[in-house]
């Protein structure tokens, strides 16, 4: 479907245009995946691990969020 038909959509369904689209194949921009290879030291595996364990996540997914909450950090001070 073309811009211009979507929008006529958009507009005549007053916004609701979920059905018109394949959610399986949405994709946003800027959160696409590339794997990183990090060493870390023993004790910070270790550690790493405990607070996973701790909050019932894996070990990616708390190095992720504490990588996300110190970017976003950053990012805020920078403006």
């Amino acid at each position: 479907m073309k811009a211009v038909e979507f929008d006529r959509l958009f507009d005549e369904e007053e916004g609701d245009v979920l059905e018109h689209l394949d959610l399986a194949q949405a994709k946003r921009s800027g959160h696409e995946q590339k794997r990183v290879n990090v060493d870390f030291p023993v004790w910070m595996i270790e550690s790493l691990d405990r607070e996973a364990s701790r909050l019932g996540v894996t070990r990616q997914s708390i190095i992720k969020i504490w990588l996300a909450e110190r970017l976003e950090q950053v990012t805020h001070r920078q403006s």
